[in-house]
């Protein structure tokens, strides 16, 4: 796609985003839920592109995780639709006034909530990314342009086409969902530089993703990182309780960011509680720091690179610490900002662990596997930043939206 074709595309999109700005909370609810009907109704020709996707994938060799990232199934279409019908139903973030006061002069000063305007998403391989992204954006008033990965186009095109049939039919314009068919590197390029076209965008995809962004965009971007997160096993664990985070939290769905790819566990348990996590943590290739293979010495040693790679695979690094601060220490020097948990029954050491670690989540007694948007109530997520301006953690609704200063007078003038 020629870069005057791309801009061209964006003025569409720019425009559209006007409209569903000055459109109704009810208009875009309406489009939402017709668009869960037709996920519903329509739900085998929405699979068929995804196997035309599945079997380029199969043949191309791509890894179990990414295709299990790629794969729809009729329960993973009836959790799009349910996740629109759940946005639908939020509350309307547009409008909201957030906070406000009256100056001496008389001035009453406020700040309101408004849509960014054009939301660009860019995106690898996960095609339910394309119904919760488009879904949120309007639901806050925005317009969704969105790039999605070859690997993904024919899923991407069937669902994108039944979200502008939805709008269509609540009285949008079918360009507020609009996705870039061209999924060459050069087009992913240039939609990184549509800098008054794009209000914000938002990547969600692994380093390479990050790295070319880092490196091209010129847009506003909130970088959706690297997800190495941790779970940390304190003294005073449960250590039955640590077992079943753990597990969950590293083979639930080992390709998605939020799941655990390294385990700390302090040296006082860790004789009672590596041997039995090895045996549940079976067909996970662990590596080791050299405490760790002391007491499992069949382990390959961790190298610094494992301790600082999301494997978004069947793989966990170990490391045995000293004490808490060792934990927070190593969680420090290799995590990525994203979710970092601890397994403890001693409130201090939690309280600890939540007021140093810096990541966008924190997690106590519980799998990193919750920090998602829907798990956490925001409907869905249109990404998880891990940076800390404007926004960070799961990104709902409030996320899609920045603040107007609303000043209003009676003809007061500055002296």
């Amino acid at each position: 796609m020629t870069s005057s074709a791309l801009a061209e595309l964006g003025c569409q999109v720019g425009d559209a985003a006007g409209d569903v700005a000055r459109s109704s909370s009810a208009q875009r609810d309406d489009a939402l839920r017709a668009a869960a009907d037709l996920f519903v109704s329509e739900a085998d020709s929405l699979l068929a592109a995804n196997d035309t996707d599945l079997a380029r994938a199969g043949e191309q060799g791509m890894a179990a995780t990414a295709i299990d990232r790629l794969r729809l199934s009729d329960a993973r279409v009836l959790s799009m639709a349910d996740g629109l019908r759940t946005v639908a139903g939020l509350a309307d973030p547009v409008g909201e006034i957030v906070d406000g006061w009256v100056r001496p002069n008389g001035l009453a000063v406020s700040r309101v909530r408004v849509p960014l305007g054009v939301v660009g998403v860019i995106y690898e391989n996960r095609p339910n990314v394309t119904s919760d992204a488009a879904g949120l954006c309007v639901k806050a008033g925005n317009a969704a342009f969105l790039r999605g990965s070859g690997s993904a186009l024919e899923s991407n095109k069937a669902v994108v086409a039944v979200l502008r049939r939805a709008l269509v039919k609540a009285g949008l314009p079918a360009a507020a969902v609009t996705l870039v068919e061209d999924p060459s590197h050069e087009t992913a390029i240039e939609f990184m530089k549509l800098r008054g076209v794009i209000d914000c965008l938002i990547p969600r995809g692994g380093p390479g993703l990050i790295a070319s962004m880092l490196e091209h965009a010129t847009v506003p971007y909130v970088l959706d990182g690297d997800g190495n997160c941790h779970v940390y096993v304190d003294a005073a664990a449960d250590l039955a309780m640590a077992e079943e985070i753990v597990v969950n939290a590293k083979t639930q769905r080992p390709g998605v960011c939020n799941a655990a790819e390294s385990l700390i566990v302090h040296r006082s348990v860790a004789a009672k509680f590596l041997p039995r996590i090895q045996r549940a943590l079976f067909g996970v290739d662990l590596v080791g720091d050299e405490a760790t293979r002391v007491i499992l010495p069949d382990l390959a040693p961790a190298s610094e690179t494992d301790f600082g790679t999301e494997f978004l695979d069947l793989k966990l690094s170990i490391t045995v610490v000293e004490d808490l601060s060792a934990a927070i220490g190593h969680i420090g020097r290799f995590g990525s900002g994203h979710t970092e948990a601890i397994v403890t029954g001693d409130l201090g050491a939690a309280d600890r662990f939540v007021r140093e670690v810096d990541a966008a989540a924190v997690v106590v007694n519980a799998s990193t596997r919750f920090v998602d948007g829907a798990e956490l109530g925001l409907g869905a997520e249109v990404g998880i930043s891990t940076q800390k301006l404007h926004a960070r953690g799961p990104m709902g609704l409030e996320a899609l939206t920045c603040l107007k200063w609303v000043v209003r007078g009676d003809g007061q003038v500055r002296r």
